[in-house]
């Protein structure tokens, strides 16, 4: 699969769950400190990558989530604090067909509820998450106990109302809609928190990476001690995804330009495969729902790769 070339930096990729063939990839200007951004929307084709839509920003943007109601529907996390909701189906003047602008700084993460699923979270430099519906132009609720950037807030896949956040405050919590506050605070790492997923498979069960290149995994009712530390990579892990095909599979990807898999089953030899196919931080890795072992990675070098598992992403 050839590799497609975005004009700006790699933020987020994320495979459509409706079409086995398409994926979203949000990039930023300038390495996201200064610039516009774009979101966009790319099928793999016998021919390789083809861009079938491209919507500019003011902003850069950081993260991106297809709906899980629509399969023309997707969002954006802006720099401007904003979120920008994406309609392929609607003319390209009338996009975004909502700005949802609440946020005081920069929109860090978004992640769409794969059971309740007319709503999605936020995660904020401002230190807070929101929750929002489609239906509902202003956020429901504003989730504000983290003392420092929320990095990331990810739902439970098993449930309609839980979900996880990661911060800058060095701690997870696990949170409740119906509750009125966190219902866990999990002290996971000494060193910012920028990252977290839910395992598929176990719906107690919780990773996180960290500043401190260590990923975690946490067995949420029980979380004084983490199940497992894995090491390997040798800067900042930006992004943690399980596996939607194994239980013990995961991908991770840092500023150190590597990806990785692991299966966190064998502690002693976790990593599976380090692979060093982008030149500049690796900041979005996702996983297909569709296809299994399909995997895709965009980075600071302006590239998206899309690659089998087991496979060189280099490889045509």
């Amino acid at each position: 699969m050839p590799v497609f070339k975005t004009a700006f930096n790699g933020y987020s990729v994320k495979f459509s769950p409706f079409l086995e063939n398409r994926l979203a990839v949000s990039t930023s200007e300038n390495f996201g400190i200064v610039g516009t951004g774009r979101q966009h929307i790319i099928d793999l084709t016998p021919n390789g990558m083809v861009q079938i839509a491209a919507f500019d920003t003011p902003d850069g943007l950081y993260d991106c989530a297809w709906s899980e109601e629509n399969e023309n529907v997707l969002i954006s996390a802006s720099g401007d604090g904003s979120i920008k909701v994406w309609d392929l189906a609607a003319p390209p003047m009338a996009n975004p067909v909502s700005n949802r602008q609440e946020h005081a700084h920069e929109v860090a993460s978004v992640d769409w509820n794969m059971v309740r699923k007319d709503s999605f979270l936020s995660s904020s430099w401002d230190d807070t998450i929101r929750l929002w519906t489609t239906d509902a132009p202003h956020s429901l609720r504003t989730f504000a106990e983290h003392s420092y950037c929320v990095y990331n807030a990810c739902w439970n896949p098993r449930h309609a109302d839980i979900f996880a956040s990661a911060s800058g405050d060095c701690t997870l919590r696990i949170w409740d809609v119906r509750q009125p506050r966190s219902t866990h605070v999990i002290p996971g790492h000494e060193m910012e928190i920028l990252t977290c997923d839910w395992n598929k498979y176990n719906e107690f069960m919780l990773a996180s990476g960290s500043v401190d290149k260590s990923i975690k995994i946490w067995d949420v009712r029980n979380p004084r001690q983490e199940l497992t530390r894995m090491l390997g990579h040798t800067y900042a892990v930006r992004r943690v995804k399980f596996s939607p095909h194994q239980e013990s599979l995961m991908a991770s990807c840092s500023y150190d330009m590597t990806v990785c898999l692991w299966d966190f089953r064998q502690p002693e030899d976790a990593l599976l495969a380090r692979l060093n196919h982008h030149s500049e931080f690796a900041l979005g890795i996702d996983m297909s729902v569709l296809v299994e072992g399909l995997l895709a990675s965009t980075a600071w070098d302006e590239s998206v790769y899309v690659w089998q598992m087991g496979m060189d992403p280099r490889a045509a």
